[in-house]
């Protein structure tokens, strides 16, 4: 008896560690992205100016169809629902708080690191409506700068959310115990019951 009660205790204390390390891995990957984002947008404002292509300071080619070009998009993706961006930024902002709970949550590694990179990315356009905001509350515009030229113009904030969301349905039929977390748990109480 003694010995279930020793393991029980061994085992919450490993659950509370192992939920101080989730929640630290969640606010370290929203801050990457979120920094990254903002950080990527603030030296593209500083070296392109607004504009077509055509004027100089405007665009950089890169190679192939890709370019880097400056547009502000008070929408959503691929500029679409133009007047909507101030309840576009409050969904962004609640879809972030959302997933950041969800992350914190989550048993699955694999999943806590998807909903945090859409947290990440929710939050980078966010703080763009927030801070770039000149006519009213998350009035602000999206500042949008990687352009393939076939393919609406986008930002490190958009290529995290997709490559989640892209990551997540993959995974969601290649190897759907990997967004459960099942077997990763009973891998740690039976490694917990071994020590």
């Amino acid at each position: 008896m003694r010995r279930s009660q020793d393991l029980d205790v061994r085992q919450q204390s490993s659950l509370a560690v192992s939920a101080r390390r989730s929640l630290v891995e969640v606010l370290v990957i929203v801050g990457s992205i979120l920094g990254l984002d903002q950080l990527t947008k603030q030296w593209i404002l500083r070296t392109l100016e607004p504009g077509p292509c055509s004027l100089d300071g405007a665009c950089i080619d890169i190679f192939w169809t890709l370019r880097l070009n400056l547009i502000f998009n008070p929408g959503a993706s691929f500029s679409t629902g133009r007047g909507l961006g101030p309840l576009i930024g409050a969904i962004s902002f609640v879809m972030a708080a959302a997933m950041i709970f969800l992350a914190a949550r989550s048993i699955s590694a694999l999943q806590r690191r998807i909903f945090a990179s859409i947290a990440g990315g929710a939050l980078g356009n966010g703080f763009d409506r927030l801070f770039r905001a000149e006519e009213g509350f998350l009035s602000g515009e999206v500042v949008d700068f990687i352009d393939f030229q076939w393919w609406p113009v986008f930002n490190v904030a958009d290529i995290a959310i997709v490559c989640a969301v892209v990551l997540a349905i993959v995974v969601s039929f290649v190897a759907p115990d990997a967004l459960s977390g099942e077997t990763n748990v009973e891998a740690e109480i039976e490694a917990e019951a071994g020590s």
